[in-house]
């Protein structure tokens, strides 16, 4: 792409000056901070041809509509499905933005070069349900584990499938998140918004047990542990949790699933039992109904009924 040259001493803006760390500061969840910067820096891949390139010191400020209209292209044309390229033309608005903001560019610059239409697309909704054998399975391997282990494990899937919480918020609960009494826990979800949401008796119960392994020491609900069965508090990540989710589904004979695939399958089951799509929006932090009724399985069932009820003419089918 060709980008006008700038004098290489303005090739690597201090970081208090680089939009792209600019950018990177504002975002207030670390996994949030892990998306956006790898879309940036595939971004810088892209535009520079260099396959070590990251997006800081990169003359984001310099972009121009022509340029910005061609690395739109240039994702597709990667074969990036329309998903993925929308998510990387919001980090670049976002990026811009932040140069107009630094003083950089122009606001007439800024509008010209961040005006990039998303791709239209429809997609169902990735991965799959949870079926209640499959989470028996799980809580079964984790019970039979008598470490500290076993038990924070067996709570972290009881959390995770009567919440449909996402994993960087689990990642994120605290102790005093949890009100034992009213049965709820205080997520910190996207965009900084709390919510409430509740457990099961069961899921009580589990957290009660891990709870007693973990002590009442302030500080983050779900820790690590080491290999000797010491816990550390500090917060995990939420790969960590995606890492726990394999690997005790694994240990069950289970296939793969996500711990996205628990929150789908608790927006499903919340739809299933008649709760009304604004209920079930509040409780797992949609900011919009219709992110919610994507995971409406009732309209998939419905169509499928329909279809069972054509018969084809003849007898049984060739064998």
């Amino acid at each position: 792409m060709n980008i006008p040259a700038v004098p290489e001493r303005d090739l690597a803006p201090q970081p208090a000056r680089d939009p792209y760390h600019a950018y990177l500061d504002a975002l207030q969840s670390p996994e949030s901070k892990r998306t956006m910067r790898g879309c940036l820096d595939r971004m810088a891949r892209l535009i520079t041809g260099d396959p070590r390139a990251t997006g800081a010191g990169q003359p984001w400020e310099r972009l121009r509509y022509e340029h910005t209209i061609r690395l739109r292209t240039l994702m597709r044309e990667q074969g990036w499905s329309p998903a993925h390229v929308n998510k990387h033309l919001v980090a670049l608005r976002r990026v811009l933005k932040e140069a107009w903001r630094l003083g950089l560019m122009t606001g007439e610059e800024f509008q010209r070069a961040a005006d990039l239409p998303a791709f239209k697309h429809t997609r169902l909704p990735a991965g799959g349900h949870v079926p209640p054998e499959v989470l028996g399975a799980c809580l079964e391997v984790c019970d039979e584990d008598h470490s500290p282990a076993g038990r924070r494990d067996g709570a972290m899937f009881a959390v995770l499938y009567s919440t449909g919480c996402r994993r960087a918020e689990l990642a994120g609960l605290r102790l005093t998140d949890f009100d034992r009494p009213a049965r709820s826990l205080r997520v910190l979800g996207k965009g900084d918004k709390e919510r409430l949401v509740y457990l099961t008796a069961e899921a009580v119960q589990r957290l009660d047990l891990w709870l007693a392994e973990r002590g009442r020491e302030p500080g983050p609900l779900f820790c690590p542990i080491n290999k000797a069965g010491r816990l550390r508090l500090s917060h995990m990540t939420g790969q960590a949790i995606a890492d726990v989710v394999a690997r005790r589904l694994e240990a069950a004979g289970a296939s793969k699933r996500t711990p996205h695939d628990f929150r789908r399958t608790f927006i499903g089951e919340l739809l299933d039992a008649g709760v009304d799509l604004a209920t079930a929006q509040a409780l797992v932090g949609h900011a919009s109904p219709a992110t919610t009724a994507r995971y409406d399985r009732r309209p998939e069932r419905r169509r499928r009924e329909a279809v069972d009820r054509l018969k084809i003419p003849g007898a049984t089918a060739p064998r």
